[in-house]
Order: structure tokens, then C-alpha cells, then sequence
């Protein structure tokens, strides 16, 4: 006869674990001698040592009870079952571990190749990373919301970037972090702002203008604040581009009707972020 300890020895479990197994109802718990010791027969080994290899195997202790009392049949269903759900654990455990893996990848975890590339090309380029961060932090809630929409805004964002009227505008906005509302700088930017967002609704194609704005009002006002809360002087600039004819910043359009046939949506695509 076996005490508890030699009990649990042979089966391979902690004496802990033993006790559990009494409180659930899973192995009996068998009366004390004269000593007041509980001692336990080769039966309750064999028992023991079935219900550890159930619990091992992923089977839930509210079955494990099940399963100790079923049939050969009952018992295989069973145990068909359970290796059925384990398969669909480790599957979605090896999805965790390809996204995991991908955080080293940075912007990857979260953003599709087409916009991790032109983030990657902002750094090629030489855009201050305060402006890359905004930008990637920017695309990465736009993706959320719209991607179906993300392919034809990123090849848009592509060809601009390649544009070097604009990116020196870019790399001029990011010299500004820092910069205060009353720097001397501030007009003509919003002058070099308007005049490259007036040239881009001009030379707008349709595809362009068929874009539109996809992303709601919300999403726009809290792309906006982003740009605010990093741009200390973007208040002042939003006031210049008003006293210019326009307002907003990830949506510029006009402050008054444009002439007819024009395209207020094309000037989001144009921003300098």
C-alpha cells in the first residue's frame, strides 16, 4: 500500500496535484488506516497515471471523468474530438508565432507591403523620422478602416513622393517640428502648401478624382489632431491656409465653393503629412 507521496511518485504528478484530482471527483479517495495515513493501492496507480496522460493530452478535466467510464467507441469519439480542437489550437498558436515573429519587421505587423514600401522609401529619401512615424501611424489606422481602399491611395502617395516639389515641401514641413507658432516661416510655407495643392487639383486625373475622400469625417479629424499634437506650429499654419482659400489638413479642400466640375477630394491625396 502507497501513501500519497509514493502515490503521486509512480504516476509522475505532484502530491498537489493528486488532491486535485480528489476535489474534482476524478480518482476516490480512499479511507485512512489506524495511523490515519490514506493509503492507496496498484489500482489507484493505473488510474492516476490515466488520468495524467487525458489531462497531458489536452483533454479538459470536465471530460477526463467522462472518458475514464466510456466505451471503445465513446472513448475514440472522444478522443477524435479532442485531437481536432488541439490541430485548430496549434494552428492559430503558429499564426501568433508568424505575427510575432514579424514584430522585428516593424511597420510590417501592421501594415500591408504596399505601404510598408513607402514608408521604407520616406527613410530612403532622408524624411526626418518624427515625419515617418506620423505618416506610418497615420496609414496604419487608415489601413484599418479602408483597406480595400489602401492599393490606389498608396500608388497615388508613390508617385508623389517621387515628386521633388513635394518632398522637399515634406522634408520643409519636418524641419518645423520643433518650431513655434510665431516662426517667420510659417507664411511661406502655407503659401508653397497652397500653391502645390491648387497645381495638383488642376493636373488631377479622373482615376484621382474618383478616389475622392474614403475615409470618414472621424478618422480625418483624428489624423488631424496626430499632426497637431507633433506640430506645436500646426494651429498657426491651419490659420494660414484658411486666410489662403483653404482648411483641414489630411482633407485640404477649398473654404468656398470651387467652379463647377472641380474635385475637392483630390487635394487630400496631395497633403504633405
Amino acid at each position: 500500500m502507497l501513501t500519497i507521496s509514493q502515490l503521486a511518485s509512480y504516476a509522475g504528478v505532484t502530491v498537489r496535484a493528486v488532491r486535485h484530482y480528489h476535489a474534482k471527483g476524478l480518482l476516490p479517495e480512499p479511507g485512512r488506516d489506524q495511523s490515519g495515513y490514506r493509503r492507496y493501492d496498484a489500482a489507484a496507480v493505473v488510474e492516476l497515471i490515466r488520468i495524467r496522460t487525458l489531462a497531458e493530452a489536452g483533454v479538459p478535466l470536465a471530460r477526463v471523468r467522462e472518458l475514464l467510464v466510456a466505451g471503445e467507441a465513446e472513448f475514440a469519439a472522444a478522443v477524435d474530438e479532442v485531437d481536432r480542437r488541439l490541430r485548430a489550437e496549434i494552428r492559430d498558436r503558429q499564426r501568433h508565432r508568424t505575427r510575432i515573429a514579424r514584430l522585428a519587421a516593424g511597420e510590417s505587423l501592421v501594415l500591408p507591403p504596399v505601404a510598408v514600401a513607402y514608408v521604407d522609401r520616406m527613410r530612403e529619401l532622408g524624411f526626418p523620422e518624427r515625419l515617418v512615424e506620423i505618416e506610418r501611424d497615420s496609414w496604419i489606422m487608415i489601413a484599418a478602416q479602408v483597406p480595400e481602399q489602401l492599393p490606389a491611395m498608396m500608388a497615388i502617395k508613390h508617385r508623389q513622393i517621387e515628386d521633388p516639389t513635394l518632398r522637399r515641401l515634406y522634408l520643409d514641413v519636418g524641419e518645423l517640428a520643433d518650431c513655434t507658432a510665431d516662426d517667420p516661416r510659417l507664411p511661406a510655407l502655407a503659401d508653397r502648401v497652397v500653391a502645390f495643392i491648387e497645381a495638383a487639383v488642376a493636373q488631377a486625373d479622373v482615376d484621382d478624382d474618383a478616389a475622392g475622400q474614403p475615409v470618414s469625417d472621424d478618422l480625418v479629424a483624428l489624423l488631424d489632431e496626430a499632426f497637431v499634437e507633433h506640430f506645436p506650429c500646426a494651429p498657426r499654419l491651419f490659420r494660414l491656409l484658411e486666410q489662403r482659400g483653404w482648411t483641414g489638413w489630411t482633407n485640404i479642400r477649398r473654404t468656398c465653393p470651387e467652379p463647377a466640375g472641380a474635385a475637392l477630394g483630390r487635394a487630400q491625396a496631395s497633403r504633405p503629412e
